[in-house]
C-alpha cells in the first residue's frame, strides 16, 4: 500500500467509542508549530472522545511529541487551536489548562530527582485539589504500593521503573479528565511497562480520557480505541484501532511514499 501524505483515511467525522458519537474531550484543529523556522506540524487535526484511549504513532521527528507540547499549552500554534472540554484554550498558560483537568506525563520522567519520594507526591498535588490530600496521596500509592515503601527515599535513587511510576502517580492527585502520556514506556522492563499501562487503564475505566505517544506500536494499539499517524509533520491515517494496516503503518514509520 502506497501512503498518501496528504490525504487522511478517516471517514470525515470524528472518532467514535463503541460505535457510537462521542463528544471531543480534547481537539486540535487546523495546527501549525515548530521552533524558530522549523515547522514541525501541519494543518494537524486531532480529537480525543471523552472516556477514550487515543494513540499518537509515527517514527521520530514526525511531531508525537510536539503535538502534546501544544495539546498541554508548554508550546503555542503558529496557527489553529486548541479546544479542550469544549472551551477553546489556545491562549491559556499550561497550568491553567492542567487546573482544567489536563495532565502532561513528560517523556524523561518529569520528577525531582532531589527530593523525596513523598516530598515529589506533595508538589504533584495540585492547589486546587479538593478533599483530604492525604487520601489523594493513598489513591497514588495504592496504584504503586512500591512508592510507599520508598516515602522517605530520594527520588533519584530510585530504578527507572520506579521513577516512572512516581512520574505517573500524578495522574492520581489532580483527578484529570485527559491524561497527555510521552512515551511511557522508554527504557523500562516489560513489566514495568504492563505495570504502568495497567494503571493508566483503570484510570480510563473511570471516564479518563488518554492520548498516548508510545514507541511499542503492539502495545498501543493493544489498548487504544482510535489511532493517527504521523509522517512528516502531518497526519496521513486515522481510523479505529482495529482497522489499522500493518503494511501502511510499517511504511509510515520508514518514512512514507
Amino acid at each position: 500500500m502506497s501512503l498518501d501524505t496528504t490525504l487522511v483515511s478517516a471517514n470525515g467525522s470524528g472518532p467514535s467509542v463503541n460505535g457510537s458519537a462521542a463528544a471531543p474531550i480534547l481537539q486540535l484543529e487546523s495546527v501549525e508549530a515548530g521552533y524558530g523556522a522549523t515547522v514541525v506540524l501541519r494543518d494537524v487535526e486531532l480529537s480525543v472522545p471523552a472516556g477514550s484511549i487515543v494513540a499518537l504513532l509515527g517514527a521520530n521527528g514526525a511531531g508525537k511529541t510536539t503535538s502534546l507540547r501544544i495539546a498541554s499549552g508548554l508550546l503555542r500554534p503558529l496557527r489553529g487551536r486548541v479546544v479542550f472540554d469544549g472551551e477553546d484554550v489556545t491562549a491559556l498558560s499550561a497550568s491553567r489548562r492542567a487546573a482544567r483537568g489536563m495532565c502532561l506525563i513528560p517523556e524523561g520522567r518529569g520528577i525531582f530527582r532531589r527530593l523525596t519520594v513523598r516530598e515529589n507526591l506533595e508538589l504533584f498535588l495540585p492547589p486546587w485539589k479538593s478533599g483530604s490530600k492525604a487520601g489523594a496521596l493513598e489513591a497514588a500509592i495504592t496504584a504503586f504500593p512500591v512508592l510507599g515503601s520508598r516515602r522517605n527515599q530520594i527520588a533519584g535513587s530510585l530504578s527507572g521503573g520506579e521513577q516512572q511510576m512516581l512520574a505517573v502517580a500524578r495522574a492520581y492527585l489532580g483527578s484529570p479528565k485527559l491524561i497527555l502520556a510521552d512515551e511511557l514506556s522508554m527504557g523500562l522492563s516489560p513489566i514495568v511497562v504492563d505495570k504502568i499501562y495497567e494503571s493508566l487503564q483503570q484510570l480510563n475505566e473511570t471516564g479518563v480520557g488518554l492520548l498516548v505517544v508510545e514507541q511499542y506500536v503492539d502495545r498501543a494499539l493493544e489498548m487504544a480505541d482510535y489511532v493517527y499517524v504521523l509522517v512528516r509533520s502531518r497526519i496521513v491515517w486515522s481510523g479505529p484501532a482495529k482497522e489499522m494496516d500493518e503494511a501502511m503503518l510499517t511504511e509510515s514509520y520508514l518514512g512514507g511514499a
